[in-house]
């Protein structure tokens, strides 16, 4: 099944799930294979590398690749064959990895979920009735909510910083004039898609730095890679804004060991949660890391805590993830 957005056309990524005899779980991330269509130096290859990616305007998109593609032909739509390429894993019920395989896969989505009808089914719990929702779909909707609260939990405590701001969104009416503003906060649902792209992403870069992580194995040149890293903070910029934070009654304590800063940062985020200042300190701490680039020299993400991590997830409106591919 597919969970995105209500208003969504083109859909990268589907999940799927299975119970293992041995009480595992067989978790599937399947990602449009828009590579099978797209070949290197192509017409439409070119065409998608000097746009770089698809362009969400408040009432409409400028796609990176033609209609045809990403909202019909690569899309994961409901009920149709795909090609897709897959990151599939086996999951303990706490979320430890026991096994994994990446490879081209050819899928067929049961269900095509907006965010709000997973978000219902995960809050109503398993006892509930859902129309139009089977229980052989609704089960793995409420197990994968679980594995992915599990696999979040451990991503924060290993270093992960918390910046889940929400976003705004702009209703217009049919001649394009606004009529409607509001937040658009993130939940359950949000973060189980989150999760498990995060997982693939990860485990996806992992694989290909593989050499460097099992020092065991013979040395070869590694592979030239699309990485996707983010550096640890300005120290610099940091101590202004634990200065600059003090006129709100809020603190920052200054670390020399960047393994520390993520945790003062994150109390940082708690502690202004509900306050006057809340939008404007989040936004300084922000502007006080530094930028996540895409880079072939590896640094690892310091935001996610992953020594290893790239774009794999999107390549419907990422070109990047199609080089990944």
């Amino acid at each position: 099944f597919t969970i995105d957005p209500a208003d969504a056309k083109d859909f990268d990524d589907a999940l799927s799930f299975r119970k293992l005899e041995n009480g595992n779980y067989e978790v599937g991330v399947h990602i449009a294979d828009v590579t099978h269509y797209v070949r290197p130096g192509s017409l439409v290859d070119e065409e998608a590398r000097s746009r770089g990616t698809s362009v969400y305007l408040v009432d409409r998109t400028v796609p990176m690749l033609p209609e045809k593609l990403c909202n019909k032909v690569c899309s994961l739509r409901p009920n149709e064959e795909k090609l897709t390429f897959s990151a599939v894993f086996e999951l303990t019920p706490l979320g430890r990895i026991v096994a994994q395989w990446f490879g081209k896969t050819v899928i067929y989505s049961d269900q095509r979920f907006a965010y709000e009808e997973a978000q219902a089914i995960i809050e109503a719990g398993p006892k509930a009735v859902h129309e139009g929702v089977s229980e052989d779909i609704k089960e793995p909707v409420l197990i994968l909510n679980n594995l992915a609260s599990k696999l979040r939990k451990k991503r924060f405590a290993s270093g992960a910083i918390s910046f889940d701001r929400p976003e705004m969104k702009v209703e217009v009416d049919e001649k394009g004039k606004p009529v409607n503003v509001y937040q658009k906060i993130s939940k359950e649902a949000n973060w189980l898609i989150e999760e498990f792209m995060l997982l693939a992403n990860r485990r996806v870069a992992e694989t290909i730095g593989a050499d460097e992580i099992n020092p065991t194995k013979r040395k070869r040149t590694p592979k030239t890679f699309v990485y996707r890293v983010h550096d640890n903070p300005d120290p610099e910029k940091i101590g202004k804004l634990s200065q600059f934070i003090k006129r709100f009654g809020l603190n920052l304590k200054i670390s020399s060991n960047s393994k520390t800063t993520h945790k003062h940062i994150n109390a940082l985020l708690d502690d202004c949660q509900g306050r006057p200042c809340q939008t404007l300190v989040e936004t300084l701490t922000i502007r006080s890391m530094a930028k996540a680039v895409y880079s072939s020299d590896n640094i690892g993400h310091y935001g996610l805590a992953f020594p290893y991590y790239t774009h794999f997830t999107s390549p419907i409106r990422r070109y990047r993830d199609m080089m990944v591919h």
